[in-house]
């Protein structure tokens, strides 16, 4: 007659079972981190590129962000900081610790980010050592969610060579659409300032009119995504005015 279990062999099983379980799931995280980390730091080079109008079919993507020099900016005063390494610094993690932060009012969140970095990593690619195109980390809240991403620029610091999304979690085939290729074409060749150096950049509700004056600082809206439009639009007004990389660009501007 076979002898039966007893409840205490069935939770010594059971208890075996999930440490067994445990420690493969702990290794496969230990080895699998630095392909994870590798995937990760690709597709943030593969989404500046893009953002610069880069990244092609085939492309070799560590090739071409080769040009690139990263470098750190001090948001506050604009300058930059020659002493820091930017491979050191981790923006996400910075947000949120006070000492390399600050909170923002109400009334100037208008990107809903609560605390804006006291430091920036921005991405230059220099020729004939004069800026060629700029690109600076955006982010602010959508509708659902807060929507990470770069916007690059011209050597100009007005003409807008492109923006790319690279988090976030909107509704697909609404609020989601900002990853659509077709409305991200529309950004290239965009002006950031009109004559009077006003920022005037503009992500509008609906359809516009490319005949009319003003279009080459307009961005069509997002169908059926007015919250996401809104979102995008202030997080960009946000990040080029005096509270983001304003006085960095003021600075580059005049010759700093």
């Amino acid at each position: 007659m076979a002898k039966k279990e007893t409840v205490t062999q069935t939770l010594i099983v059971a208890f075996v079972l999930c440490i067994v379980c445990a420690v493969i799931v702990s290794s496969a995280a230990v080895v699998l981190k630095p392909m994870q980390d590798a995937n990760k730091e690709f597709e943030r080079k593969s989404n500046i590129l893009s953002a610069a109008g880069l990244l092609k079919d085939g492309a070799d993507v560590e090739q071409l962000f080769s040009q690139f020099t990263a470098k750190v900016v001090d948001l506050d005063s604009g300058a930059f900081l020659t002493d820091v390494d930017a491979a050191s610094i981790n923006s996400r993690k910075e947000a949120k610790d006070p000492a390399f932060s600050i909170a923002l009012s109400k009334k100037d969140d208008i990107a809903k980010i609560g605390r804006r970095v006291n430091r920036a990593i921005v991405y230059v690619l220099e020729e004939e050592g004069k800026i060629k195109t700029l690109v600076l980390p955006i982010h602010g809240y959508g509708l659902w969610s807060t929507l990470y991403g770069f916007l690059a620029l011209e050597g100009d610091l007005n003409t807008v060579s492109g923006l790319a999304f690279y988090s976030h979690t909107e509704t697909p085939g609404l609020g989601g659409e900002i990853d659509n290729p077709r409305w991200k074409a529309q950004w290239p060749g965009k002006k950031l300032y009109n004559a009077d150096g006003e920022l005037v950049l503009k992500v509008t509700k609906g359809i516009n009119n490319p005949k009319l004056k003003g279009a080459i600082h307009k961005i069509d809206g997002l169908s059926g995504a007015s919250l996401t439009t809104r979102g995008v639009d202030n997080l960009v007004h946000y990040w080029l005015d005096d509270g983001g990389f304003g006085p960095f660009l003021a600075q580059l501007k005049n010759g700093g």
